[in-house]
């Protein structure tokens, strides 16, 4: 039986279109995110994450540097959006993120930026760094699913997640892949100005499992559903692994997670002597030892 995404039963049952209402109502006093700035986007007033009503990407296009039940064969249709929830003072990206860089595209234009993906062979959609920009997406879904869109959606964030903002994408994204990038509250401030970073982090990703569950692969092993997370190993184990591997494997062991080793001290990062350096390779075998140790076995890997 083909694959249908989930949003599809939404858009045909009217849910959909009820989403994107409550959504941007959601912009008038924004609580996209953990932080609920409260600014009224619709206004034009920015919070945290500099974004008002308006949706800047830097860039969109076929992927294949993503894991690899995303990117198959013909690559994940990557968006990049601009602008963050968080700031993090390691940010590879930081360019997009941080500093703005991008171009205004309309509800109808990122409609048609998704269609063209999906025309070029993409397997999925993969809006990275959504979270800020949830209503707007979900405008341009229901145009997009109207024109034939047809494949999985991917919110690929950094795990700083509203609770209401992830029950209104119950049913629109059915693949899920948070940062879940450390594993206490103090280095979530310090590094990424997350206050509590690890308490919301590990409940955001609860709510994404209930919804989604365990990564689903279809025979040709491209990613159809499910949660698919990240780590990266930070050095002198600032992204406390061992919490987060913990976390993971108490969530299911079946938890497919990538483990990543391509930390590299940019952006604001040498003004943190403990920072300042790349992981080495014991640190980053380590941290696969205590994954497995954990329990878990999908993703990451096998050194």
């Amino acid at each position: 039986m083909k694959f249908l995404p989930a949003y599809i039963q939404l858009y045909e049952t009217g849910e959909l279109e009820k989403r994107v209402a409550a959504g941007y109502e959601m912009l008038r006093e924004c609580k996209l995110c953990a932080r609920e700035c409260g600014v009224n986007r619709l206004e034009g007033e920015a919070g945290f994450c500099r974004s008002d009503s308006r949706v800047i990407i830097s860039s969109a296009g076929p992927h294949f540097g993503e894991e690899s039940p995303l990117v198959g064969h013909h690559g994940s249709g990557t968006i990049f959006l601009t602008n963050c929830n968080l700031g993090c003072v390691f940010c590879q990206n930081y360019d997009i993120s941080q500093q703005g860089r991008g171009k205004e595209i309309g509800t109808n234009e990122l409609a048609n930026a998704m269609l063209a993906l999906q025309g070029m062979g993409c397997h999925n959609i993969n809006f990275v760094t959504p979270t800020h920009y949830i209503p707007q997406i979900l405008g341009s879904l229901f145009i997009a699913v109207k024109d034939g869109l047809r494949v999985p959606l991917v919110h690929n964030c950094g795990g700083y997640e509203s609770i209401n903002a992830l029950k209104l994408l119950d049913g629109v994204f059915d693949i899920y892949m948070p940062d879940v990038k450390y594993g206490d509250n103090d280095a979530g401030e310090k590094y990424s100005q997350a206050p509590n970073y690890f308490d919301v982090v590990t409940a955001a990703v609860s709510e994404m499992h209930r919804q989604v569950g365990d990564l689903v692969v279809n025979s040709q092993g491209i990613a159809e559903s499910g949660l698919l997370m990240r780590h990266l190993v930070l050095p002198n184990d600032l992204a406390g692994t061992g919490k987060v591997v913990e976390f993971v494997a108490g969530l299911s062991k079946n938890t497919y997670i990538n483990i990543m080793d391509q930390y590299r001290p940019v952006y604001k990062a040498s003004g943190y002597p403990e920072l300042s350096r790349r992981t080495n390779s014991g640190e980053f075998s380590d941290a696969i030892l205590l994954a497995k140790d954990a329990g878990l076995s999908r993703g990451f890997p096998h050194v």
